[in-house]
């Protein structure tokens, strides 16, 4: 995952995008019993930190993507 975070600028449509990615994501994973690797690329920021990219079973991150 890398990404630049989703702005306020683009609208609450765009924030509430992360919650609806991250349920399906961890609902699939649930019900298909799938292992999820979650590779964090710099830049990784906030948004994507605390959604789907924390979901992982097994999360690798490069340096500095935080």
């Amino acid at each position: 995952c890398a990404s630049g975070g989703a702005r306020m600028q683009e609208g609450s449509l765009s924030l509430m995008q992360m919650a609806k990615i991250s349920s399906a994501s961890y609902n699939y994973q649930s019900n298909k019993k799938l292992f999820y690797v979650s590779i964090l690329t710099s830049p990784t920021t906030g948004g994507v930190t605390a959604s789907f990219g924390m979901l992982g079973d097994i999360i690798i991150a490069e340096p500095n993507a935080y």
